[in-house]
């Protein structure tokens, strides 16, 4: 029984497709679980329609798509998602980040409607369901397969995941920022424990100085709520695109030698914990 994460995009803002981003990948956010062959997705960036080529290959019939929130990084690959254009599938997307005057389904929608995409959501022919909750529910989600959520400091709000499975558990935190001085208690409950964090590090600690308001957070802060709690290990990730490979290079060298347990998240990089 095991629980693995695949990224298949680790950057944030505006993918980046160059010669200085090949070696963490230019895609936008989108991470698959694979929790004993259970598939899910976690957020639908530029990522998502990558992975949605090999569901398609692989015969996978039911997905749920779990969102951190609805800015375009994090959203703009959901049109190219090509098991949602095939009646044979079930889709089911998740968001707890809305407030209850808007719904994922109608922010999908617009995203895809006249001008902005030619192609209309209707046009997704697989049983679709939207399914708007509030981030602090727990919830299961195939068998075993058991799925904590957490409110973050975003604009707009943003949604922190924790599944777990078999024992195992990996937590999502992006997009986030925290407030210089303090841990923030929301994620250090979700994190407590985890096997692996994928934790927003868009800023170093210099630059976050000029960034505060824009909702994101440093490798610094991640490793102080990880080691507070007890997780162990940390994935950085939501990369600034003007973050190039060089520069990634330095910063995961800087951030594992104050912590070992933490890396550099790679677009393509599969992580895989408990036993076979």
């Amino acid at each position: 029984m095991t629980l693995s994460v695949k990224f298949w995009g680790v950057r944030g803002s505006i993918a980046c497709p160059s010669i200085d981003h090949i070696k963490y990948g230019g895609n936008t956010s989108c991470i698959e679980i694979n929790a004993s062959g259970h598939r899910l997705v976690l957020d639908a960036g530029t990522g998502v329609r990558g992975l949605g080529k090999t569901f398609i290959n692989d015969g996978v019939k039911d997905v749920y798509i779990l969102l951190t929130h609805t800015h375009w990084d994090h959203i703009n690959g959901f049109p190219f998602f090509l098991p949602a254009y095939d009646a044979d599938r079930s889709i089911q997307v998740m968001a707890g980040h809305l407030d209850g005057a808007e719904t994922i389904h109608n922010v999908l929608a617009a995203q895809m409607d006249n001008p902005m995409f030619p192609v209309p959501l209707s046009a997704m022919k697989a049983k679709m369901v939207f399914d708007d909750f509030k981030a602090g529910a727990s919830f299961d989600v195939y068998d075993d397969v058991h799925v904590r959520t957490a409110p973050l400091n975003h604009p707009n709000g943003a949604t922190a995941y924790r599944i777990e499975h078999q024992g195992s558990s990996i937590c999502y935190v992006s997009d986030t920022e925290h407030v210089p001085g303090k841990l923030d208690e929301n994620i250090l409950g979700l994190i407590e424990g985890a096997d692996l964090v994928i934790y927003d590090s868009t800023y170093t600690e210099q630059e976050f100085t000029n960034k505060i308001g824009w909702g994101h957070s440093t490798w610094n802060q991640g490793v102080k709520l990880c080691q507070e709690a007890g997780a162990k290990s940390m994935a950085i990730f939501h990369h600034d695109p003007e973050h190039t490979d060089d520069f990634m290079d330095k910063l995961g060298e800087e951030a594992h030698a104050q912590w070992s347990e933490t890396f550099v998240a790679r677009e393509g990089q599969t992580i895989t914990f408990g036993d076979d």
